[in-house]
């Protein structure tokens, strides 16, 4: 561990006294599964990561790109590295006692299984709509039990506070404005992807606290 670190103790007592120890051991103990690392789930795992989460499991089979600086939370130094071990890094050095888990892979109805039987809320952070239903159909059929938070809308200059959680079911909850898309005009902004990403992060936060939408 780099010496300028802070200890772990030291650093779990200033997560305990910003949450509450009880809270923030149900933070520490929890297995977030983030598909997708692009403008939503960079943003998520930070925040989540921020949040004191103990354990993360990173899906993206993409590498770092030019294009992706103006919205993710990548550095110009990391083009070219696959998204995963990029984000890694990043959480790393905010989080230097995080779990991660990383799978530099697509993930398809043949691997969703394997891919996601650990972790205890999952997170859609897809830009497909293909691969957005895949996932939510997956996630659906084969473990109703687990909380699945997916995204939809939040393309263009609308005011932020059409941004919303919504639950869908009582596992289920979409975040977004529902109607906003890439190509109806001039698609993903920095502020208004963040502001989906966070939604997704604090109804993550919200559910592990035992706090649900009605």
């Amino acid at each position: 561990m780099n010496p300028s670190y802070p200890t772990k103790e030291a650093f779990f007592n200033a997560l305990n006294a910003r949450h509450g120890k009880e809270l923030q051991a149900c933070f520490s103990g929890a297995h977030v599964a983030i598909c997708g690392l692009g403008g939503l789930g960079s943003n998520i795992a930070l925040s989540l990561a921020r949040a004191g989460v103990g354990k993360l499991t990173l899906i993206d089979f993409d590498k770092v790109d030019l294009s992706n600086l103006h919205r993710q939370q990548y550095l110009a130094t990391q083009i070219g590295l696959p998204k995963t071990q990029a984000l890694k890094q990043v959480l790393q050095s905010v989080a230097p006692y995080i779990e991660l888990t990383l799978h530099t892979c697509r993930v398809t109805e043949d691997n969703l299984q394997e891919l996601l039987a650990d972790a205890d809320i999952i997170c859609e952070a897809f830009d497909c709509a293909e691969a957005k239903a895949m996932l939510v159909n997956g996630v659906l059929e084969h473990f109703p039990d687990k909380y699945l938070i997916a995204a939809s809308g939040m393309a263009g200059l609308a005011s932020a506070n059409t941004i919303q959680t919504r639950k869908i079911s009582k596992h289920f909850y979409l975040c977004g404005d529902g109607t906003s898309d890439i190509a109806d005009g001039m698609g993903l902004v920095a502020p208004r992807v963040m502001l989906c990403a966070a939604h997704q992060a604090h109804m993550a936060l919200r559910i592990l606290a035992g706090e649900y939408e009605v």
